[in-house]
């Protein structure tokens, strides 16, 4: 019996992200023993670890600050709710997601992981991350074929006449039906869905 589907039988092409990331994660990984190593030779064993434990102490700190921040705008956020005022839309990169990443990046031993979480807490790169990384996930989202997650996360917000938006409310209740046998000793029990 045939379901009218076709079936590939050709083998699914790998995609280059899996194929590159753990030679990256490889490559980051002897770089960072490199450098240490480097450094560990400039300034000696002792220097190397003051320069580890400052970086874990720094992204420590950043990391969080960042959660006291995010905590902080969430409770603000339901407070508004609960007056029923509109909570202000955040632009890309203003978050404290980043800043939270960037002080994961210093508390990793290395140096390279280091630059980067430094890198990371300067507001300009945050906010052009931010913005790549929304419209990157914009696009995913509007290429995503029909009945996949996109499809859902784009339905699952309701736009009302008034111009609020509501996410997907739910009206619980039982469905009866009119053509079925309504006598209650029957045992007979209408279908949830049609």
């Amino acid at each position: 019996m045939t379901t009218g589907v076709p079936t590939s039988t050709a083998p699914r092409r790998r995609s280059p992200a899996r194929t590159y990331f753990p030679l990256a994660i490889a490559a980051w990984l002897i770089l960072e023993i490199w450098l240490l190593g480097l450094v560990a030779g400039a300034l000696g064993g002792g220097g190397v670890a003051l320069l580890l434990a400052g970086g874990l102490v720094l992204g420590a700190v950043v990391t969080k600050r960042a959660g006291r921040r995010a905590f902080k705008n969430l409770t603000d956020t339901f407070q508004q709710a609960q007056a029923g005022r509109q909570p202000a839309a955040q632009q890309p990169g203003t978050g404290n997601g980043l800043t939270m990443l960037a002080g994961l990046l210093l508390m990793m031993p290395g140096l390279l992981s280091d630059a980067a979480g430094l890198l990371l807490l300067l507001p300009p790169v945050r906010a052009w991350i931010g913005r790549r990384a929304a419209r990157s996930l914009e696009r995913k989202m509007a290429s995503a074929p029909a009945g996949t997650f996109g499809e859902a996360f784009q339905q699952a917000r309701i736009r009302y006449p008034d111009g609020k938006v509501v996410a997907g409310e739910v009206i619980h209740g039982e469905v009866i039906r009119e053509d079925g046998p309504q006598r209650p000793d029957s045992g007979y029990r209408p279908p949830l869905t049609p």
